[in-house]
């Protein structure tokens, strides 16, 4: 089943001779279940993919279809409550809300849309997680892979057709880079939670089930790593 799929993408910032094209006809697709890496060096246009997947920033041209819907077809308000229930998105540098604990930070996209929390799945989540003594604590009292492990719940609690994470154990020591890792992995495989990760990181590339290089704004390799 397709979750995502992107069509004829370009980015280009400015206009005429001092115009730059982030992104150049990019077209791909992505099943469900799939744990996709996107590498490529910086200045590249990969953070720019990222972004408008994930409903951050508007394309020049182009579509981007998750579960059948044209995100850019919507308009602002639409396209928020949207990006909100089917987008799960994962920072470099976690983007808590400091004046929050580890549970409102995490069941915040919930709040913000109205809903009520799943008590059973946020249960679950923190538990699996590793968070379930660290509920009521703020951001500055956690380890930064404890917030980064709040980030990922964040993006997990609506249960997303599509998680978005754009270097994620870039501000990590080696140990806690591999516990983010091994649980967006366990994730991707236990739940079919489709993945897609942006990287410098070559060995955490090699770990996806495909990578997708980008170079000056176009893919220069689309494989699929056998095991």
């Amino acid at each position: 089943m397709e979750i995502l799929r992107v069509e004829h993408l370009s980015k280009v910032y400015g206009k005429g001779e001092t115009a730059v094209h982030a992104l150049n006809d990019v077209s791909f697709s992505v099943q469900k279940g799939e744990f996709v890496a996107i590498i490529g060096p910086s200045g590249s246009g990969k953070s720019t993919l990222l972004h408008i997947l994930g409903g951050v920033d508007k394309p020049s041209s182009g579509k981007v279809y998750v579960e059948g819907t044209d995100m850019y077809s919507l308009n602002n308000t639409q396209l928020a409550v949207f990006r909100r229930r089917q987008i799960g998105l994962i920072y470099q540098f976690y983007n808590l809300i400091p004046v929050l604990n580890v549970e409102e930070n995490i069941t915040l996209p919930l709040l913000l849309d109205g809903r009520k929390v799943d008590a059973a799945y946020l249960r679950e989540l923190l538990n699996t997680l590793g968070l379930s003594q660290r509920v009521g604590h703020l951001p500055n009292e956690l380890s930064g892979g404890q917030q980064q492990r709040v980030s990922i719940g964040r993006a997990l609690i609506n249960s997303p057709a599509l998680v978005l994470a754009d270097e994620p154990t870039g501000n990590l020591d080696s140990k806690s880079s591999a516990e983010i890792m091994n649980l967006l992995k366990l994730y991707n495989k236990k739940y079919s939670q489709t993945l897609v990760v942006i990287t410098h990181d070559e060995n955490i590339a090699l770990q996806a089930d495909r990578v997708i290089s980008i170079e000056d704004g176009r893919i220069a390799k689309d494989e699929v790593l056998t095991v």
